[in-house]
């Protein structure tokens, strides 16, 4: 079978540290704290707490002192509730849209991939192979989950929007301003062999890169000593092989190993962050041109990429614009600032609005419509927490 340990390890560390905490809060904690109603959902203290130190533990993990590490994640306590605040609108306006099941599948999808990249028969034995190591794949599952669905929304209601929104004439008028930017890069294709640390002795496995090196360079078949002595490759994430990739989406290192090969041309052995031996064989390589061309891909996406800063704000503007929420008194001096800034900005710089103290319509100062919704989910007023 061929070597998954690195990256069960990786999702052992991201998942241990939370399920550790969860039984902790189950055996001390008596009474949980709301520390912000978003409309029929609640941010709770405990989860607060057990983000905080998720954070912390894998900034040990990188290897910072955990006193640091802690002092760092207070001081960003406001940041860390604001940023929770906007991650349940996003789940809820999944929920809206109808997303669940296609973040189940997207879920689903990637179990799959990883079964067939690791060779195993069904998702019972990579479940199994998981808990072996120490991650809960549950866990993992609901990880994913919540991702699949925060990514889902914003490509839905931002980049797509945002993506077919130039017309025509502005895409040409884009283009002519901005010709230089669309010339034809360089690009290559290669193939990769990669030789992993996990469970093997290293100074064995660069010996054994060299000797494969050699044997490449001397007529052998990539693709045969690839299917005999490959682990899932690093820098072609899985897939063995890359097509007309630009060089510059690479990192030094894999870009200068690759720099003035030729097509049949194969790297010397590259060590790959303490995680094995990369082989790399140039497969294809083309030139970049001077010539400007127009391509409506590549201009839409040019545009977005300008764009998409202001557009993803005013998106989480208007989620927040139209929810109702509700920050715990002892919270609010520490959270509203952050949560709120982009409104405040904006009231900041219009016409008369020169009061900076001044809260957004959409805080929990102020209800409206969202804020009355909420209080009628919720038996009446709006200021009770709920249970």
């Amino acid at each position: 079978m061929k070597h998954i340990y690195s990256i069960f390890l990786i999702l052992a560390v991201v998942s241990a540290a939370g399920l550790a905490v969860s039984a902790q809060e189950t055996e001390e904690r008596v009474v949980d704290e709301v520390v912000a109603q978003v409309n029929d959902g609640v941010i709770t203290l405990s989860r607060i707490n057990r983000e905080a130190k998720d954070i912390v533990d894998l900034e040990v993990q990188n290897g910072k002192k955990r006193e640091d590490a802690q002092k760092q994640v207070d001081e960003k306590r406001g940041e860390l509730i604001a940023n929770l605040i906007n991650e349940e609108l996003l789940v809820q306006k999944a929920k809206e849209l109808g997303l669940d099941s296609e973040a189940d599948a997207a879920v689903n999808e990637r179990f799959v991939q990883m079964m067939k990249q690791y060779g195993m028969k069904n998702l019972d034995q990579l479940h199994q192979e998981m808990e072996k190591q120490g991650v809960d794949p549950a866990t993992i599952r609901e990880m994913w989950r919540k991702q699949a669905i925060k990514d889902l929304v914003v490509q839905k209601e931002v980049q797509q929007k945002e993506y077919w929104k130039p017309s025509g004439k502005e895409l040409r008028d884009y283009f002519e301003k901005h010709k230089a930017r669309f010339t034809k890069p360089e690009t290559v294709s290669f193939s990769e062999i990669f030789l992993g640390f996990a469970g093997r002795d290293e100074n064995a496995v660069r010996e054994k890169a060299k000797q494969l090196v050699v044997q490449l360079r001397g007529g052998a078949d990539f693709a045969k000593l690839q299917s005999e002595n490959s682990d899932p490759g690093v820098v072609t994430q899985g897939k063995g092989k890359v097509e007309k990739v630009k060089p510059s989406e690479f990192s030094d290192i894999i870009t200068t190993a690759i720099k003035d090969r030729k097509p049949g041309d194969v790297t010397d052995p590259i060590e790959a962050n303490n995680l094995g031996v990369v082989i790399l064989k140039i497969d294809a390589r083309e030139s970049a041109s001077s010539e400007s061309f127009f391509d409506e891909s590549a201009v839409r996406v040019a545009i977005y990429q300008e764009r998409a800063p202001i557009a993803m704000k005013q998106f989480m503007a208007s989620l927040r614009e139209n929810s109702y929420i509700k920050i715990g008194e002892s919270y609010r001096p520490i959270v509203s600032p952050i949560l709120f800034e982009d409104e405040r900005k904006d009231k900041t710089a219009a016409p008369g609005g020169d009061n900076k103290d001044k809260a957004p319509a959409n805080s929990d100062d102020k209800k409206g419509k969202a804020g009355e919704k909420a209080s009628a989910k919720n038996g009446g007023s709006a200021e009770k927490k709920p249970k």
